[in-house]
């Protein structure tokens, strides 16, 4: 009876060990995509504000510039769709095409020198180079904790639990992936 009750205690205190390291190892995960999601938040709060200036850009722009058209239609495209984007990847690929639009933009403006001279354009151009600044500044943060995440759902055990609850690798905030 005694070594029944000896193995059952041991069966007991293993199950138990197991069950907590299971537990942290769901955790930690769950963590992981928390902190990435919260890093994002940061920087789509900017890139809502940048979506927000693309009326306001194609309205100052669109007559010196009228024969850019596949230009202005990506951003509007860009500026219909990222509202709706439900998960953090697509607005991360939307954020990319938007950085990268924007930055096409600016270059391509310099070829219009009497758009570039008009104070509503430099305004618009002075809050379209503040708010990348600002979310340059934060990239960084948001790339660390991608990785983190990237590495924390390939890694054994914590990819058994990462396919059960659908967690996927995310994509790098990167301007020139646009």
């Amino acid at each position: 009876m005694g070594g029944y009750l000896l193995t059952f205690l041991i069966l007991a205190v293993i199950l138990i060990i197991a069950v907590r390291y299971l537990i942290g190892v769901f955790n930690k995960i769950v963590m992981l995509k928390r902190y990435r999601d919260k890093a994002f938040a940061n920087i789509d709060i900017l890139l809502k504000k940048q979506v927000d200036l693309i009326p306001q850009l194609i309205a100052i722009t669109e007559q010196a510039m009228a024969h850019e058209k596949s230009f202005f239609l990506q951003l509007a495209e860009i500026r219909k769709n990222y509202p709706s984007a439900k998960t953090t990847n697509e607005k991360v690929k939307m954020g990319n095409t938007l950085a990268h639009q924007l930055l096409s933009f600016l270059i391509l403006a310099k070829n219009y020198p009497a758009l570039i001279s008009q104070p509503p354009f430099q305004h618009l151009q002075a809050q379209i180079t503040l708010l990348e600044n600002q979310i340059a500044d934060r990239r960084e943060f948001f790339n660390e904790s991608v990785a983190l995440y990237n590495t924390g759902i390939r890694q054994f055990p914590n990819i058994i639990f990462a396919r059960i609850l659908r967690y996927k690798p995310s994509p790098m905030l990167n301007p020139m992936q646009g």
